[in-house]
């Protein structure tokens, strides 16, 4: 938690945290955070060195939110509904909203900026929606992923790794993502641009119950890797290359508790670990290929 520099003062984000928080994201440069609660709200923070001050509470959905943030915000929730907000002249309003969804939608994540403005969101419907702005215009496609509900989404690089040091490089954008469901299973899923479909082009098993975040790493280099977090108290860390995107190896880590959150570093390296116990491990793999913990974080 980020702590005002004057210990007398009034301390917004310490009365924010003294409620039910279900997600919390920076911007990139870290000057902005947006957090969410169980008391229907989204408030935005301006960030400066040790010093934060409360600049908005957004207000709208009927259930705890969740925020993405970017140019401008999306936020999803359990009475099924999607927003975005945009902010103007300091202001923050809500430009679009959808309500294709029948069930809590627990998570939304923004693709890379070279792939376009797209919106991907994961529902306990068992459904994924993918929202596109497009020539001033919101678009949408909606598939069945996981059966027993989805948990988790996550975008791959919009570059196809090894295209930095390949002598034929596809600088093509792609558009693709994984997906963690209730139904054990984690997929991988491309897009088709002749009808703008998406398609599941792998299905990876081993985890033996629900899958509650999935994690694709930025890195470009040589290889992709997804992380995988599951209520069986496992991560898995599946890699595939270049040559074979459709075949994938998985590291299994073992923990002492459920796993609730896995998220990379910037330079996709290391991979950050969160639990039902309360801690965090920082996870780095060495240049034999083994992954090993190299700092544990206890609340």
């Amino acid at each position: 938690m980020i702590v005002s520099s004057n210990p007398r003062d009034h301390d917004p984000i310490s009365d924010v945290l003294t409620r039910l928080q279900h997600d919390a994201v920076l911007d990139y440069y870290g000057r902005r955070l947006a957090t969410c609660s169980s008391d229907k709200t989204i408030k935005i923070f301006e960030i400066e060195g040790e010093n934060h001050k409360l600049t908005e509470t957004l207000r709208g959905h009927e259930g705890a939110a969740h925020p993405k943030y970017g140019n401008i915000l999306a936020s999803s929730s359990y009475d099924g509904k999607v927003f975005i907000w945009r902010e103007q002249n300091a202001q923050w309003a809500k430009v679009a909203d959808f309500n294709l969804h029948h069930a809590s939608v627990n998570i939304v994540s923004w693709s890379p900026h070279e792939s376009g403005c797209l919106l991907a969101c994961a529902s306990s419907d068992g459904q994924v929606s993918v929202l596109e702005f497009n020539e001033g215009n919101w678009l949408h496609v909606i598939f069945l992923a996981h059966g027993q509900g989805v948990n988790a989404v996550s975008w791959a690089p919009a570059m196809v790794p090894g295209s930095l040091v390949s002598s034929k490089p596809d600088l093509a954008a792609q558009r693709r993502f994984a997906t963690g469901g209730s139904d054990c299973l984690v997929k991988i899923w491309d897009w088709n641009r002749e009808d703008n479909t998406y398609t599941s082009t792998t299905s990876l098993e081993g985890h033996t119950d629900w899958v509650r975040d999935v994690a694709w790493a930025p890195t470009i280099l040589q290889k992709s890797y997804v992380a995988s977090a599951s209520q069986d108290k496992t991560v898995r860390i599946w890699t595939s290359d270049p040559a074979h995107p459709n075949e994938w190896k998985s590291t299994v880590l073992t923990f002492e508790a459920a796993l609730w959150r896995v998220s990379w570093s910037l330079s996709g390296n290391v991979l950050a670990v969160s639990g039902g116990d309360n801690k965090v491990s920082l996870w780095k793999e060495n240049l034999k290929g083994v992954w090993g913990c190299v700092k544990w974080i206890e609340e």
